[in-house]
Parts: C-alpha cells; structure tokens; sequence
C-alpha cells in the first residue's frame, strides 16, 4: 500500500466519523484510531528473520494528512490565514535536494496538492501538500530544522 494511499484513508475515516477502523491486507496491518480530531495510525509490517532471531517489535509508521486550522489571533491580519501545521515528527525541507531550489517561498500563489515542503521521518521522505488554494504569506519554520507534530509551518492566505 502507498503512502498516499494510507493518506487518502486517513482522511476518509477522520471525515467519517468513525472511532476506529482496521485493514488487515496480505503485506500490511493498518489499525487507525481517531480520539479528539486526531487520527493516529499504525501500519505493521510482516518481518522475515532468519532462525533463532526474536523480534521486540514491529515497526511503527504514521503518516497523516496535512492539518489545517486558522491560525492563533496574535494580529487582526493573521485571523484571515489558514495554518498549515505537520503531520509528523521529523526534519523540515524547503528544497527537494540541496542544488535544487525551494519548493515554495513567500509570495507565491499555490494550488491545492502543491509540494510545500519534504519532512523526513527515519529516513523516509514525506511530500507535504497544500490542501488549500492562496499565497504563502510566512514560512514559519527554518530549511533543516526538526519539527514537532501539529507545529505549524506556513501562513496562507487563502483569499
């Protein structure tokens, strides 16, 4: 199953209502529990060890989708943007490789499923798109910084 697939999920069960769902697949264990508009997510994989091995547990993933909420009242003008936080732990990229340029910077007018950014999380590398159409007002976070779950990222106007 693809990330964006398991994304795609996410957002389905948090727009459902439902409390917990589980997929159980050939390949994949997927368990999603929603507690306080919050999806939480935990994909298991199957492990194949060679004899005599024991294994302590399997190993956890959880991507989410890209969380939107307006952003805190600190000025009258920032009531009007909409917030785009992380959905994951990790380390903040502006840029898809160092030699190339930022995906986006201030002043640019962006789509919904523009690339915003890259966070890695154990050495996987999640695209984090836009879900909102507008023009990215502040970037909030520095290029290789780590950054928490629901931090929030850039400032968008939506208008």
């Amino acid at each position: 199953m693809k990330l964006k697939e398991i994304q795609n999920l996410i957002k389905f069960v948090a727009r459902s209502g439902a409390s917990e769902v589980k997929l159980e697949m050939e390949d994949v264990k997927i368990t999603i529990k929603t507690s306080d508009d919050s999806p939480q997510v935990v994909v298991q994989e199957p492990v194949v060890l060679p004899p005599q091995q024991v294994i302590s547990s399997p190993t956890p993933s959880t991507p989410s989708p890209v969380v939107e909420s307006p952003a805190p009242a600190s000025d009258a003008d920032d009531n009007n943007y909409i917030t785009i936080k992380s959905p994951i732990i990790g380390t903040f990229y502006r840029k898809p490789s160092p030699e190339k340029p930022s995906f986006v910077e201030v002043g640019d007018t962006i789509s919904e499923g523009t690339v915003l950014c890259v966070i890695e999380a154990m050495k996987l590398f999640n695209d984090i798109e836009s879900e909102v159409s507008g023009k990215i007002v502040k970037i909030l976070v520095d290029d290789t910084s780590p950054v928490e779950f629901d931090q929030p990222l850039f400032l968008i106007d939506p208008s």
